[in-house]
């Protein structure tokens, strides 16, 4: 248990991170968690003002089968499909932690306070499908602080603009490319016209739009290795730092134009950028390097709960680590491509590959839920 003296000293960085603007995002959900009285510790004493779920997160957490037990004798009983059955926990666990943050979301106009759900990763390539799931989990949620996530591919796009004119709340994921992101932010804008045409109040819509970060890193310091020389070893570490700070500089112009313009004079809320897949993967980088280097007003950081421990223990908050930084940026990026490495050809490998996880990852859920539900003498499917 921690003591109060332990939280303030170790959340001071936590403090300070959310003192320069940042929105402290948990990226991470179950049962347990929430029944433990966990998350309402973390939001108390860890600065924590939102949650994000994935279909990993959720097959990690339902897979395990740990506080699901009696929910999951009522849907066997009721003989409800695999799928169905999946909803119905998902949709609870959400639920319950969208009323443990309300008091949050109440209190910053709904700026936070929120708890992400995503539509069903096998419908990331179908637009209309899309569309239809994220209504069904607004309605199933309920609640005014649930965000539908919806992956930032080619038929989510045009998904993202028509949700977001129903005023539903959208976190637009899986964002990889500084090309696609202007595009997300593109698709939010067009879906504020909608709702603005429709007539509804704009300042009740928000929006996130996750930039991952450190899978960038993984697969550029991966064929850095591969060309082996010191030059290219010099740049593993930079590439998705330069990414996301490029992403910022996209946003900056984005919301400052007369497009913008328009729309926050209706009282329109701006896309803040969430960086996402903030856990670092190589070892040999400080374990909250993509805390302490993306710090910048008006972002939202989701991290898993080991990102956070580490940045409240031995977190450096210095300030905005991102504004002013672009030139740099560029200069980085430039000497990747110069090491015979496409970042187009990256950006795309890595959207792909995060759909398809997200995909494998929810049927593997299924699995485990079939196995759970029979288990208890019914048939699932």
């Amino acid at each position: 248990m921690i003591t109060v003296t332990q939280t303030i000293t170790t959340a001071e960085p936590l403090r300070a991170l959310s003192g320069e603007g940042v929105s402290i995002w948990l990226d991470d959900l179950s049962r347990k968690r929430i029944t433990s009285g966990n998350l309402a510790e973390l939001v108390e004493t860890r600065h924590v003002v939102g949650v994000t779920t994935n279909p990993s997160i959720f097959q990690a957490a339902i897979g395990s089968g740990e506080g699901y037990e009696e929910q999951l004798a009522d849907l066997a009983a009721r003989r409800v499909t695999v799928d169905e059955a999946v909803r119905m926990m998902t949709t609870a666990d959400v639920r319950a932690a969208a009323d443990i943050l309300r008091p949050v979301h109440d209190a910053t106009g709904g700026r936070d306070g929120r708890v992400s759900i995503e539509v069903d990763p096998r419908l990331a390539h179908d637009t209309k499908a899309t569309v239809a799931e994220a209504k069904q989990l607004f309605w199933l949620v309920d609640r005014p602080n649930v965000m539908i996530k919806i992956p930032a591919t080619t038929a989510g796009l045009p998904a993202i603009t028509e949700v977001i004119g129903l005023g539903i709340s959208v976190n637009v994921t899986l964002i990889f490319s500084l090309e696609r992101y202007r595009e997300v932010m593109d698709a939010y804008l067009a879906g504020l016209e909608k709702a603005q045409a429709k007539g509804l109040d704009l300042a009740t819509i928000h929006s996130v739009a996750s930039f991952f970060v450190s899978r960038v890193d993984s697969e550029i310091d991966k064929r850095l290795t591969q060309v082996g020389t010191d030059e290219a070893l010099a740049l593993k570490g930079k590439a998705a730092l330069a990414n996301a700070r490029l992403a910022y500089e996209a946003y900056e112009q984005v919301f400052d134009g007369e497009r913008w313009n328009a729309l926050g004079g209706a009282r329109a809320n701006k896309q803040r950028p969430l960086w996402a897949s903030t856990g670092v993967k190589d070892p040999s980088y400080k374990d909250t390097l993509y805390v302490d280097e993306l710090v910048a007003p008006g972002t939202v950081n989701t991290m898993p709960e080991g990102t956070l421990n580490a940045t409240a223990d031995h977190g450096e908050i210095r300030g905005d680590t991102v504004s002013g930084g672009y030139a740099q940026a560029r200069a980085d990026l430039d000497a990747v491509e110069k090491q015979g490495i496409s970042y187009d050809e990256v950006v795309g490998q890595l959207e792909t590959e995060g759909v398809a996880k997200f995909a494998v990852a929810w049927d593997e859920l299924l699995d485990a839920v079939t196995v759970s539900l029979n288990s208890k003498g019914v048939d699932g499917e």
